[in-house]
């Protein structure tokens, strides 16, 4: 009898005590992903400062994430969430941020900057890899910037960096560079623009065709006055459009490179995220508004949304890195990306 009771017992605690370790595992999870928008909104804080206004919310918070991993080690307790925003938010904000691409304005207004477009990040790309492979830089971190410099920054390193397999610490020391590079490239636009022979439509072009990010596009672009910010817009739109058949490039090439197993297949899967991208622009250009009326401050919030999304995404990323690693692994890229930014600013102001 004594046997059977405390069998029975047994059998009870059992249930209760998985009970109690998925409790525990969602606490920490939930505490995980409530920690990355916690440093995400630091850095929005951060980014209201001058000086640090000029790199924005997303690399303030990614430098708040470094310092905090070098401090104070990486938050083991809470890995699961932290995981789970860089993984699964950074994936749900690339397809949010589909929304951001208007298909047809691009396809009516802009094609021949399309075309200019596809040449300059081709350059971009080709330019950041062969000057890294001659200076023997990390080559994942040189592709991810020969990416972000060509199409569009931090949005388009995320975007690919699923597909060649980066490494989270690669990815966020990639997102850190391309905001500082973009964000001095920008200043010294805004500088240059009085003295440079360009009209406002040109000068707008010549920036959306070479910056880095949007971001940087509206820093350069919004002094020259409305004509060239909405020149610039429709330029940098193009290369926002061109990450699409990108992607579908850089799957192809992962692939051919890639081991196959005992099927025959590739090892290496394809980015469903860039899918939901590509519908997102869809309905952004073709639904919303056309056939659905939605409020502009919806579409803000969304934006904004977004926004955060990526950013709390590159904390989790950026909680990864180690400046060690930053020292080994980032000065060669950058020399490399900045050789290539030079030569595309060069290139497409003769493109204007």
């Amino acid at each position: 009898m004594s046997f059977g009771k405390t069998e029975h017992h047994k059998e009870e605690g059992e249930p209760l005590q998985r009970q109690k370790e998925k409790s525990s595992f969602f606490g920490l999870w939930a505490g995980g992903v409530a920690f990355t928008f916690f440093i995400a909104l630091l850095g929005f804080l951060l980014a209201r400062i001058p000086g640090f206004s000029l790199i924005g919310q997303m690399a303030s918070a990614i430098l708040i994430a470094v310092v905090f991993r070098q401090i104070f080690g990486y938050p083991e307790a809470l890995r699961s969430g932290v995981a789970f925003s860089s993984k699964v938010l950074l994936r749900t904000a690339i397809v949010l941020y589909g929304l951001k691409l208007n298909i047809h304005t691009v396809l009516q207004d802009g094609l021949g900057l399309l075309i200019r477009d596809a040449g300059i990040i081709t350059i971009a790309i080709l330019v950041t890899v062969w000057v890294a492979k001659r200076l023997r830089a990390n080559p994942v971190i040189s592709l991810l910037l020969g990416v972000g410099t060509g199409v569009c920054g931090a949005a388009a390193i995320a975007a690919v960096a699923p597909i060649i397999k980066a490494k989270d610490e690669d990815t966020a020391i990639s997102v850190g560079i391309i905001a500082l590079v973009g964000t001095v490239f920008g200043i010294v636009y805004t500088i240059l623009r009085p003295v440079l022979p360009l009209t406002g439509a040109e000068y707008g072009a010549w920036t959306g065709m070479s910056l880095h990010e949007i971001a940087h596009v509206v820093l350069a672009g919004a002094p020259g006055g409305q004509e060239a910010l909405a020149m610039a817009l429709l330029a940098k739109l193009g290369r926002v459009f061109l990450l699409i058949p990108l992607c579908f490039i850089l799957v192809y090439w992962v692939k051919s490179r890639s081991g196959k197993d005992s099927t025959g297949n590739a090892k290496v899967g394809f980015p469903l995220f860039l899918l939901g991208f590509i519908a997102m622009s869809i309905i952004g250009t073709y639904v919303l508004g056309a056939v659905i009326v939605v409020p502009q401050g919806f579409m803000d919030f969304v934006s904004s949304g977004t926004t955060w999304l990526l950013t709390a995404a590159m904390v989790g990323l950026g909680l990864n890195v180690s400046l060690q690693d930053v020292r080994t692994k980032a000065l060669k890229p950058l020399l490399a990306m900045s050789v290539a930014s030079v030569l595309i600013s060069v290139l497409a102001f003769l493109l204007v």
